[in-house]
């Protein structure tokens, strides 16, 4: 008998999104606790992009070993792709709110190398997980499958932070330049904008 190539894509998928789990799991509590103490905006804002990062994955891998239980229900789909679009935007007001302050407070962070560290180690996992979550999502049919995309596009956004949360804690390293940090949480906002808008309408899987 022939394999399904739509369920070999769903087991892959909920591979990638155990994989995904695990990793934020340590990345938000690395980021998190790091950027608080360093009072950097950027790598507290990465710590909590990599929380929702734990959240979205949760979602996904819950959906995918459940779609074979059941008809599928796009409008719990549509649910799903719309409260990952909402985390985007929680992510984006905070990183404005926090930036604003900073700047009109001119609040100056701590190095931190262990935000460092957890940044540039998520410039080669992060990339990987998103190429790997987008090349299964268009191997799976139907909304499950724009879920899937949604969740790759999280992931993306996520590597894009950690670009930004580098440069941000390397800039002030190494320059001084204390305005880098919330700058760095103002460029992910764009792209925290985009990537809700596209989720909340379900248009992820068209890119």
């Amino acid at each position: 008998m022939t394999a399904d190539p739509t369920m070999g894509a769903a087991q892959a998928a909920v591979r990638l999104e155990a994989a995904t789990i695990a990793w934020n799991t340590i990345e938000a509590a690395v980021a998190v606790v790091s950027g608080l103490l360093a009072g950097s905006v950027v790598l507290t804002g990465f710590g909590l992009d990599s929380g929702i990062e734990v959240v979205s994955a949760v979602l996904v891998l819950h959906r995918l070993r459940t779609a074979g239980h059941g008809e599928a229900n796009e409008a719990r789909e549509r649910r799903a792709l719309r409260a990952i679009g909402v985390t985007f935007f929680a992510l984006a007001v905070y990183l404005t709110a926090d930036g604003v302050h900073s700047l009109l407070t001119t609040s100056r962070p701590d190095t931190s190398p262990a935000g460092i560290a957890i940044s540039a180690a998520a410039l080669v996992v992060m990339p990987v997980l998103a190429r790997s979550k987008r090349a299964t999502g268009r191997r799976i049919d139907g909304p499950l499958g724009a879920l899937v995309l949604a969740d790759a596009a999280e992931t993306r956004l996520c590597a894009l932070l950690a670009v930004a949360t580098l440069g941000g804690l390397l800039a002030y390293d190494l320059a001084g330049w204390w305005w880098a940090d919330p700058a760095a949480g103002f460029v992910v906002v764009y792209f925290a904008l985009r990537e809700g808008l596209e989720a909340w309408r379900g248009e992820l899987c068209d890119d």
